[in-house]
């Protein structure tokens, strides 16, 4: 099975979508069904949602949605599942997917790494921000926040993952520095309550 979780604070379901094919972006698969699964609300990336899909005796496809937290599970039954595609679908969908599988796993590439961009340039501008950068670093950050901004607007996937990569490589000593600060302001408060 694969392990999900939340997209934003306080969400409270997701929508689980059962695809076909072997395209690297859903919107390029046959949807065969989805569902919603409801879970307790929780800050962004703290909720785990396991989905698994078997096949049952007859030939229809089960997928199994569980909330870790509550241990509840939600289960969809989908009867058309490959069997009833016909061969020059699936044919055709496999040559689809050899045809451009070097633009697919370019556009996920980009997608993937636009996701960790719009993830980590509002943290490392809230940073900045409040000074808490070493002057020589600082320089490095900022450059490489701007490459990051530049290769979103270009789009290319490749050199929008390098400037991801150059943005968490400049900023791994001010982040390693910040949690060593907020466990010593833990044990400090700790120390003073106990």
């Amino acid at each position: 099975g694969e392990m999900f979780t939340n997209a934003a604070d306080g969400q409270t379901a997701m929508k689980v979508r059962v695809l076909q094919g072997e395209r690297e972006m859903a919107r390029d698969n046959w949807e065969l069904g989805s569902f919603d699964v409801e879970f307790s609300p929780s800050p962004k990336g703290q909720a785990r949602v396991g989905v698994q899909f078997r096949i049952d005796e007859n030939g229809i496809l089960e997928a199994l949605a569980r909330d870790v937290s509550t241990g509840k599970d939600t289960v969809i039954r989908i009867d058309s599942a490959a069997v009833d595609v016909d061969d020059s679908a699936v044919e055709s969908m496999v040559s689809e997917s050899v045809e451009h599988a070097f633009e697919d796993m370019a556009e996920r590439i980009f997608t993937e790494a636009k996701m960790k961009a719009l993830e980590l340039l509002p943290a490392v501008e809230a940073v900045l921000g409040q000074g808490l950068a070493l002057e020589d670093e600082r320089g490095e950050i900022e450059a490489a926040s701007a490459a990051v901004r530049a290769a979103l607007e270009a789009g290319a996937a490749n050199p929008l993952k390098s400037a991801v990569q150059r943005l968490d490589t400049a900023t791994e000593a001010l982040a390693a520095r910040l949690v060593e600060q907020a466990m010593d302001a833990a044990l400090d408060r700790q120390m003073a309550g106990g």
